[in-house]
């Protein structure tokens, strides 16, 4: 992985494909799930306890029919891969039942005690410190960017941590309007405020301003990054019941994984506890009763059972020590490369690489990227801060383990500087470079901001962002969307900080855009001859137009031509047509 762009997954044979599910639940009901976010990498991440009613799902699809038109993307995935019921565990007996109203029963006759039993008890006084988040969210329509979509509730994990903070996940509060805590054993619900929300780690930041929160709770102490086998429990609020819920397993596997929520890639824990929706944000903690990661997302497929992801205590200290430093999450950098293996010996050859070296060869450096300047193709990185890289592009981790050298990377904060060592025409040379956050030209997210639009003659222009792709085409837009669209966003660097994939999202149909109402998402290259950077620029040079004819030059060789003065007589009726009560979003009238 590295710092490799992802690629575009091919489809898979039936047999061993799978379908990535991020899953929210109303709590109106208790009887049915409905998705919230689709996402990437054969994951999902676990929220919410509670769900819709047929009804309400219903009346969602009213207010928010999916597209019916389909792109010209990628062969659609078989539905293989989805949401299941997880195997119950086998019930204990009566004499060995762990946990029975909130404590341990301990009948005689005396009983073999199972090695997660011992790790549940010790992990006792904990729990109390484990919340329940309760939130109500208000989703942006990116599809009609004037509006918002109907509110819906869900509720998750979170746990108690020093300075009167909470954690839980990021995903877990997304796009909320009212977050609200309630500790175990209480029937009050506190109001709580989020002091920060981490989008690539997938982890948020709360607060509750009521000191009676805080009373009576002691704040989770973190553990050190467990060893493979170790025993670990995790605690929270899965669905199927209401009362404080704990399962137990082993870390199977430490690596580098793909975080769903952020669409990045950080360090994780894979275990083989059953981590559910509802559990995200729950703490999972080690046979000490530490805090050693927070449940987050788990596999479902037809091949796999039990397994389950948990972001370790390096990402967690990662974020809190961003927050406490900035006063705000700033985000984890990137290096701005991407690379190829050097584990070809001609290829090494041809690199003027000797025997005893080892790297990596850059294939392209991100425009935006501090480093740009320094770093050129076809240089290989051969250490990251003294650290040496290995031909495939991982580096010593603990013993016996090796990791992608991107989790060097990702242990620095924004704004620091590393020391990388380079062959360059068979010179080494090192440079000082500053690390930054990764500026896509597609961004997976938009930080909790409203979409932009900008309305003219009946155009609605946009900006492209991933959850503008999902609105179009749903949770396989990976597969669905336009080839163009989905080229630049697997493989498109932006140019500068400010730049934007401008589209046509729709045609809102009049008298003046007659024979233009099938265009549909496609990318407004230039207008007037002048190229289109951003939405912004665009929307002041339509405004400050005084051309007779204004022409927004398409992909595909398109071409739109409108009448200037009756193009901008003619928006304020259709915007009156379509109750829209602004031809621009506020982001753009600044």
């Amino acid at each position: 992985m590295g710092e490799t762009r992802k690629r575009g997954r091919k489809p898979k044979a039936p047999a061993s494909t799978t379908e990535t599910m991020d899953f929210q639940y109303t709590s109106a009901s208790n009887a049915t799930q409905t998705d919230y976010v689709a996402a990437q990498n054969d994951v999902f991440s676990a929220a919410n306890d509670s769900v819709p009613t047929a009804a309400a799902a219903a009346k969602n699809d009213a207010n928010n029919p999916a597209p019916a038109r389909r792109g010209r993307g990628r062969p659609r995935k078989s539905e293989v891969g989805h949401m299941e019921d997880t195997e119950p565990h086998a019930a204990a007996s009566p004499e060995r039942r762990p946990y029975q109203n909130g404590a341990v029963v301990l009948e005689p006759p005396p009983q073999p005690v199972a090695k997660w039993e011992s790790v549940a008890a010790r992990v006792m006084p904990a729990m109390d410190a484990v919340v329940k988040v309760f939130c109500v969210h208000t989703e942006p329509n990116y599809s009609l960017p004037w509006q918002r979509k109907r509110q819906y509730s869900s509720s998750s994990s979170g746990f108690i941590i020093g300075g009167k903070r909470v954690l839980t996940n990021a995903h877990s509060v997304e796009h909320y309007t009212q977050v609200k805590l309630k500790k175990r054993g209480s029937d009050t619900k506190y109001l709580a405020t989020v002091l920060a929300i981490g989008t690539e780690c997938d982890i948020a930041m709360l607060t509750v301003s009521d000191d009676e929160f805080w009373e009576g709770v002691s704040p989770v102490e973190f553990g050190d990054l467990p060893a493979l086998q170790d025993a670990v429990t995790v605690v929270g609020y899965p669905i199927g019941g209401d009362t404080i819920s704990v399962t137990s397993g082993v870390v199977s596997r430490i690596e580098i994984l793909s975080y769903v929520h952020g669409s990045t890639e950080l360090l994780g824990l894979q275990i083989d506890a059953a981590i559910n929706s509802g559990n995200s944000g729950g703490p999972a903690f080690n046979d000490k009763g530490n805090c050693v990661g927070i449940a987050f997302q788990s596999l479902k497929h037809e091949d796999a059972e039990n397994i389950g992801y948990v972001i370790p205590t390096p990402v967690i200290m990662h974020f809190i020590q961003d927050y406490e430093k900035n006063g705000a999450y700033t985000g984890f950098p990137i290096l701005g490369v991407e690379w190829q293996k050097m584990e070809n010996p001609d290829l090494r050859l041809a690199m003027g690489m000797k025997s005893d070296q080892k790297g990596v060869r850059i294939r392209r450096i991100e425009p935006t990227a501090p480093e740009s300047h320094l770093l050129k193709p076809s240089d290989v990185i051969l250490s990251f801060d003294g650290v040496k890289v290995a031909n495939d592009g991982t580096v010593p981790f603990r013993h016996g383990e090796r990791i992608g050298f991107s989790y060097l990377v990702s242990q620095k904060y924004t704004g620091d500087t590393a020391l990388v060592k380079v062959l360059r025409d068979s010179k080494i040379l090192e440079f000082d470079i500053k690390l930054a956050t990764h500026k896509r030209l597609i961004p997976a997210h938009t930080s909790g901001t409203p979409p932009s639009y900008y309305i003219i003659a009946g155009f609605v222009f946009t900006a492209v962002t991933v959850p503008y792709l999902r609105s179009e085409y749903g949770k396989d837009y990976e597969f669905d969307a336009p080839v163009k669209l989905l080229d630049k966003h697997l493989h498109a660097m932006a140019e500068s900080t400010d730049e934007q994939l401008v589209v046509i999202s729709q045609v809102l149909v009049a008298d003046i855009n007659i024979g233009y109402e099938d265009i549909v998402n496609t990318q407004v290259l230039a207008f007037n001859g002048k190229p289109v950077k951003n939405l912004k620029s665009l929307a002041n040079m339509v405004d400050n137009c005084n051309d007779e004819y204004l022409r927004f030059d398409l992909e595909y060789q398109q071409i739109v031509v409108l009448h200037a003065k009756a193009a901008k007589a003619a928006t304020l009726d259709i915007l009156t047509t379509h109750r829209i009560s602004s031809a621009m979003s506020d982001d753009l009238k600044t």
